[in-house]
């Protein structure tokens, strides 16, 4: 008998070496990270056989190249996180924090703007503070009851909420309809900024066009916001502590001008006991006062007459001419 032809993995032939070829570009496409149009490209260039062969390998390759996408966003995402986290970390001005959260969240989420709200608990109610990408002074002074909107329902409930178009969601509570309308708004999402049990505010992604929020880009801002969180608190209590040394150190100056004043006081009085004790005159008395204080001393009787001068005042000088 004479030996077996030659074998391909997938078969012998024309058919089967025409599939081992594509699968081999399969490979390339993975490694090279080639998009979703070269996939198909490769598959309608096939045919016969070999086509239906390919389609479940082109199939499982672009399932593998979904995974390995979902993997590198993910390490993008850590990444930036954990530079994010470190760039907060190193900040101490709660303006610059502010500024720093909403222009990070509008960078890593793509979005066309990004702003953040804190709850006032003087007036129970929730407050614009910054944003990013706001362009209607109307939109920055916002003020939302608890509850009211989509802002003031997560400040409420501490719960995510997001809408592909906010103006046309029955969900909320539309109390500021003109200003979402007015700014241009559609697509909104917002996280609680909480620190344990307590929510301190509200952080918003938002884009002028309808459009869903993943998964994954609410789970992105939710970590954000839990940096976030941090940050704000560190950063006012630092502001606390800055505010208490800035206090401390007046009233220490104070009571140290305070113990001077005193000091020159028992000073003199010390010394003009010694020139009345001594047998001094009034000249010396004045000479002593002039001294201590600077300046220039007139020592005058009821009638006005100068009793006594001491100093290089002119007005001195021309009482003892």
């Amino acid at each position: 008998m004479g030996a077996d032809p030659p074998r391909t993995a997938h078969g012998t032939g024309p058919a089967g070496r025409a599939a081992d070829r594509a699968a081999e570009r399969l490979l390339r496409l993975l490694r090279e990270g080639a998009s979703g149009a070269d996939y198909e490209e490769l598959l309608a260039g096939a045919q016969g056989e070999t086509a239906e062969a390919l389609r479940p390998l082109v199939d499982d390759a672009l399932a593998v190249r979904a995974q390995l996408e979902d993997r590198r966003r993910r390490e993008a995402e850590l990444a930036a996180l954990y530079e994010t986290a470190g760039d907060l970390s190193s900040l101490r001005d709660l303006e610059a924090v502010l500024q720093a959260i909403v222009r990070r969240v509008r960078q890593l989420i793509g979005t066309d703007a990004a702003y953040l709200m804190l709850n006032d608990d003087d007036r129970g109610d929730t407050y614009m503070r910054v944003t990013d990408g706001i362009r209607t002074d109307a939109f920055k002074q916002v003020r939302l009851a608890m509850g009211a909107g989509l802002g003031g329902l997560v400040a409420k409930t501490g719960v995510p909420y997001h809408t592909p178009d906010y103006l046309n969601d029955p969900r909320f509570d539309h109390t500021i309809d003109a200003t979402v309308g007015g700014e241009g708004v559609t697509a909104i999402q917002g996280v609680p900024l909480s620190l344990g049990d307590r929510v301190i505010g509200v952080l918003f992604a938002a884009n002028r066009r309808a459009r869903p929020f993943s998964p994954a880009e609410v789970a992105l801002l939710v970590s954000l916001a839990n940096h976030a969180a941090i940050a704000i608190e560190n950063a006012t209590l630092f502001q606390d502590v800055r505010r208490t040394v800035d206090e401390l150190t007046e009233a220490n100056a104070l009571i140290q001008a305070h113990s001077e004043s005193i000091e020159r006081a028992a000073a003199l009085h010390e010394r003009l006991t010694r020139i009345v004790l001594d047998g001094g005159g009034l000249a010396d008395v004045a000479d002593t006062l002039a001294e201590v204080l600077g300046g220039g001393l007139l020592v005058l009787d009821p009638r006005g007459r100068t009793m006594a001068a001491a100093g290089a005042d002119p007005v001195v000088e021309q009482a003892r001419a």
